[in-house]
């Protein structure tokens, strides 16, 4: 038996190979794990404050109110209950029912920023100047023009024998504690949250309905209203003053960091003065509370996260431009 063989199949001469050119890198290479990518450097775009309706400042005054008046009342009530006399209530009532008032503030206007969007703490201008030497500068700026026009007014009206009552009317000449209770409200709770509230909030919703220099006005106006119960009525106009510095030198550096630290120092020296401190005293007070306000500050910006950018100027919300339809 003999095996049968196919014949080869005839293969054809290779011709030249084409050249192979490679195509363009992919868009994403792959990366080992942990090596970020070229977009990690991006910085990330400034984002705009968050832009509160102008009646929603009122509206939040008022609540800030009805909640200190509610509070007040509870205080009282609870002050009663422990023997206290509300017909000649103790400074420790008045004390805890300041504090109350201080921090209702906040807490409206946390609530009507919330009718927005989730309140964030950089969009009240809790957040560092974009340039720390111009902000420096506007902050000396605006303390000289408060002093200036200060001792202006009160020459002018011959107050310079008019006294602050409102340390001795809360009890700081009563004891050590007391001394201690209301320095720290003076100048720890009232700069925050005067500031968070008026300058952070009020004054930036009202920034978006005739600009910043009425708003500035009016919010000054408001802020000197606001102590009508606890300073003489000659004090008002420059507290008013003070007010308006605040709101410019907020709109200037972008931030309510230097606001804050002007109304302490302030409100430090002037309490040291109503109860007789030395000049080395109010110094001490004066780093004492920027320590503390930097603590809870930092603490809340640790909570909140940084800001997602650097902050824009405030300025009012400007509605879009309409173009019309072509017309066929």
């Amino acid at each position: 038996m003999t095996a049968e063989f196919e014949p080869p199949v005839p293969v054809p001469p290779a011709g030249p190979v084409a050249p192979v050119h490679p195509g363009p890198p992919p868009a994403d290479p792959e990366r080992p794990e942990g090596i970020a990518g070229p977009e990690a450097s991006v910085v990330p775009e400034p984002r705009e404050e968050q832009r509160w309706k102008p009646w929603s400042a009122w509206l939040a005054l008022l609540a800030g109110f009805a909640g200190a008046l509610f509070g007040g009342v509870i205080v009282s009530l609870i002050g009663a209950a422990l023997g206290a006399d509300l017909e000649d209530p103790p400074p420790a009532i008045s004390l805890i029912s300041t504090v109350v008032q201080d921090f209702s503030l906040i807490v409206a206007a946390l609530l009507f920023a919330n009718m927005v969007s989730r309140p964030r703490p950089w969009q009240f201008g809790l957040r560092r100047p974009a340039k720390l030497l111009p902000a420096a500068g506007w902050f000396v700026l605006a303390y000289l023009a408060f002093i200036v026009f200060a001792a202006v007014w009160i020459s002018a009206l011959d107050l310079s024998d008019t006294k602050d009552s409102l340390p001795e009317d809360l009890g700081a000449k009563d004891s050590d504690v007391a001394l201690i209770s209301v320095a720290i409200l003076v100048c720890v709770i009232a700069p925050i949250c005067e500031e968070f509230f008026f300058r952070g909030f009020f004054f930036r919703a009202l920034s978006n309905w005739r600009g910043i220099w009425p708003a500035a006005i009016v919010t000054g106006l408001v802020f000197g209203g606001i102590h009508a119960a606890g300073s003489p009525v000659g004090f008002l106009v420059p507290l008013a003053f003070l007010g308006f510095t605040l709101c410019i030198l907020t709109w200037k550096t972008r931030s309510l960091y230097p606001a804050i630290v002007l109304h302490c120092v302030n409100n430090s020296l002037a309490y040291g003065s109503s109860v007789g401190w030395s000049a080395g005293s109010r110094v001490i007070a004066i780093a004492a509370s920027l320590a503390v306000i930097f603590l809870v500050l930092s603490l809340v910006r640790r909570l909140a996260g940084p800001p997602p950018g650097p902050a824009l100027p405030i300025a009012p919300v400007r509605p879009p431009a309409h173009h019309p339809a072509p017309q066929a």
